[in-house]
């Protein structure tokens, strides 16, 4: 056991193994995987343990913005430092404190009333946004607009968005919003790719373990393909006779490689490996994810890659080979559909690398997949001092 750096530890409905040293919660994670999945020897990547965070939905409460209670959902504590937030999300979060001050008309979540709802900060490595939810329903609203216009001329963030939900909706991203300063594009860097995302939108809260987890990725591609064209080539030697015939065939089988990205997001897996393949088809059933996907392709001179949106449950919908083919899954915490694991079925790739953000359901999954075998796992620990973890599973045809 150890003292909790966070004064609101137990109280606070986010953090539950503070109270832990660091390499006891990453070997409790580690037998947690290695159980469900049922597999020795799960590799382990771990970073720093506070300050990770760059992204944090915040609510308001009298005098500043904060989480909810544990076990206490209408109860809210003010956070001004949070220490698994990294140094620029908690400054943010003191300007706010300091600007709106006690008179701040909070949304109450039992009564449904008042008219500030959260604070989404995000704070990648080179840029910062603030969306303010409010209230749509609110009889304050136009005086919380002007509230945070002025604001967004004394914040240091980049951004300021206006998001409005209304009183019912316990969401703190919508589709009815408004930048007042900036933009609503945040733009991150992996691997030396430039990816360029909705600020309504998903992206890895955890930016030096979320390329940590791209190169590991990446290693596994890379070894699987050039084991796969080896292969191809020795067998296409034994069958011509002269050298020119070989690499004419080397060159055959090195063109037949496709890889498919599901649950593609904007694209980052499949633009960080385009290069390893000849072609990449990139799956997601949000439209303003694959528009940024689409973007993404043309900023980072992405040729070989398409960005299509279809949900993934529809796969069969989508032209594929029947061969060659590689699979990266990264599915949202309900795992994969049902359709979509029938037809990965069908279409048997080479290898599928599943990554997770659930264990549990994870381990629901994995056993649908019947004709493959788990080739290696590993454990990125994206957000420590919390139960939750990324998982890497690499599965191969047995």
């Amino acid at each position: 056991m150890q003292e909790p750096k966070c004064k609101y530890f137990g109280k606070c409905g986010g953090c539950a193994t503070q109270h832990l040293p660091y390499e006891i919660q990453l070997e409790n994670k580690k037998k947690r995987l290695s159980q469900t999945i049922g597999f020795e020897g799960v590799q382990v990547f771990s970073d720093e343990p506070w300050h990770y965070r760059n992204r944090m939905d915040m609510a308001f409460v009298k005098g500043g913005i904060g989480f909810r209670e544990k076990g206490k959902w209408w109860s809210l504590l003010r956070v001004t430092d949070c220490p698994i937030s990294n140094h620029r999300l908690n400054e943010l979060n003191q300007e706010i404190c300091a600007f709106f001050g006690e008179d701040i008309d909070a949304f109450d979540v039992k009564k449904r009333t008042g008219t500030f709802k959260y604070a989404v900060i995000r704070t990648p490595q080179k840029d910062s946004c603030i969306s303010f939810v409010l209230n749509k329903d609110s009889s304050r609203l136009s005086e919380a607009v002007s509230k945070v216009e002025d604001f967004a001329k004394k914040t240091t963030a980049n951004n300021i968005l206006i998001t409005y939900t209304d009183s019912k909706s316990s969401q703190s991203i919508g589709e009815d919003y408004i930048a007042v300063k900036g933009s609503d594009m945040l733009e991150e860097t992996l691997l030396g790719k430039v990816f360029r995302y909705s600020a309504q939108g998903f992206f890895q809260n955890n930016s030096v373990m979320a390329e940590k987890m791209h190169c590991y990725v990446r290693e596994i591609l890379t070894e699987s393909v050039n084991v796969y064209r080896n292969s191809k080539l020795e067998s296409a030697n034994i069958s011509h006779n002269t050298k020119s015939e070989s690499l004419q065939s080397r060159d055959t089988i090195t063109d037949k490689q496709h890889l498919l990205d599901l649950y593609g997001g904007v694209g980052a897996f499949g633009i960080v490996n385009a290069d390893l393949f000849h072609k990449v088809t990139s799956v997601e059933s949000y439209e303003g994810c694959t528009v940024a996907a689409q973007a993404n392709l043309e900023l980072n001179g992405i040729k070989n890659m398409e960005a299509i949106c279809i949900d993934a449950k529809r796969l069969k919908q989508v032209k594929l080979p029947e061969k060659d083919l590689y699979v990266i899954t990264d599915p949202p915490r309900s795992g994969m559909h049902p359709e979509t694991i029938i037809q990965l079925r069908k279409l048997k790739p080479e290898v599928l690398v599943y990554i997770s953000c659930n264990v549990e359901q994870l381990g629901k999954d994995l056993p649908k997949l019947t004709d493959y075998k788990i080739k290696s796992a590993a454990l990125f620990d994206l957000f420590p001092q919390t139960n939750h973890m990324e998982s890497v599973i690499e599965l191969v045809l047995k």
